[in-house]
């Protein structure tokens, strides 16, 4: 793993220290890789969204539609359940 040195104003460094003490991150490593994932699942789904919105619609999502759709994810429950 690689190092990196950031400097930070002291209200965004007293920010980390308290989210590390506060118990849900063991060090301040861990918040901030915490955070870039974060912010690289955030920018994935932004993308995706985008990409969604500059598409064609495939169809139309109608009562019908969705009734198909809930039917097939009970098929695959039940052809889950019986293996």
């Amino acid at each position: 793993m690689s190092t990196m040195n950031i400097s930070l104003p002291d209200a965004l460094k007293s920010f980390v220290d308290e989210q590390v003490s506060g118990g849900a991150y063991g060090t301040s490593s861990e918040y901030l890789r915490e955070l870039i994932r974060k912010d690289k699942d955030r920018l994935h789904l932004r993308s995706l969204l985008l990409a969604g919105a500059a598409s064609a619609p495939a169809a139309v999502a109608d009562a019908v539609y969705f009734k198909s759709l809930r039917e097939g994810v009970r098929q695959i429950a039940l052809a889950g359940k019986r293996a």
